[in-house]
C-alpha cells in the first residue's frame, strides 16, 4: 500500500473496521465509528468509545460532550478540519438498565481487540502530537494505571504512538461538573488544547531541524 495516500489507506483500513466481527460488541452496534477529521494532521484526538449519537452516527464526539469539544478547539483557532478523532474502541459498549441502554466502560478484552484497528491508523497518520481524552484512552496509549489528577497535561514523549503525547479532561466529564467546577474544568480543556498546539509547532520546528 506504499504507493497509496494516507487517505486511501485510512480507507482500506475503515473498510475492514465496519465488518470487524472480533468482539461481542459488533453483535449490538448501530454503526463503527471508525473516526473523523483531516489524516493528514499532526494532531490527533483520541478519546475512549462512543456513545449512544456516536453510534448512531458511526462519527466520534457528536453529542453534547463532542458540541463542548469542539468549542473548546474553536477557543484555539481550531475545527475537525485540522485534527483527526477517533477512539481507543470504536464501538458503543452498553448495558441495559430498567429497559434503557446505558453507556459503560470497555471491558479490556474488547479494548484489546480493538486495539489493531488504532495501531493502524495511528501508523498510517503519523502524528507528532496525541492528545489522549481522557483516562482510558491515556490508560491505553500513555501508560497503564494513568492518573489524571497528577498527569493531565504533562507530555510524555517518545510513546509507541507518536513523538509526543498528553492527556486533558474529557468533555463528557466535565459537563458532569457544576458552578465554578465546571469552569475549571473547562478551562483546563482549553488550555490542554493550546498546550498541544503550540507542541504541533515546536516539533514541527524539531523535525526541521534534524533534517539538516
Amino acid at each position: 500500500m506504499s504507493d497509496l495516500s494516507i487517505e486511501e489507506r485510512l480507507g482500506l483500513v475503515r473498510q475492514e473496521a465496519l465488518i470487524c466481527p472480533h468482539c461481542p460488541l459488533a453483535q449490538t452496534r448501530t454503526h463503527v465509528v471508525f473516526g473523523d477529521g483531516n489524516p493528514n494532521t499532526p494532531l490527533v484526538l483520541v478519546g475512549e468509545g462512543p456513545g449512544e449519537n456516536e453510534d448512531e452516527t458511526g462519527v466520534p464526539f457528536v453529542g453534547r460532550a463532542g458540541v463542548l469539544l469542539e468549542q473548546a478547539l474553536k477557543e484555539n483557532g481550531i475545527t475537525r478540519k485540522h485534527i483527526y478523532i477517533t477512539n481507543v474502541v470504536k464501538c458503543r459498549a452498553y448495558t441495559i438498565e430498567n429497559g434503557r441502554a446505558k453507556n459503560r466502560p470497555p471491558h479490556i478484552s474488547e479494548v484489546e481487540a480493538c486495539r489493531p484497528w488504532l495501531e493502524q491508523q495511528l501508523q498510517i497518520i503519523q502524528p507528532l502530537v496525541i492528545l489522549c481524552i481522557g483516562a482510558p484512552s491515556a490508560n491505553a496509549l500513555i501508560h497503564k494505571n494513568f492518573k489524571m489528577t497528577r498527569e493531565r497535561g504533562q507530555w510524555f514523549e517518545n510513546t509507541a504512538c507518536a513523538p509526543w503525547a498528553m492527556a486533558t479532561l474529557h468533555p463528557a466529564y466535565i459537563l458532569r461538573q457544576e458552578g465554578e467546577a465546571y469552569e475549571q474544568a473547562r478551562r483546563c480543556l482549553i488550555k490542554d488544547i493550546d498546550s498541544a498546539r503550540r507542541k504541533v509547532i515546536e516539533a514541527r520546528k524539531q523535525q526541521k531541524t534534524t533534517l539538516f
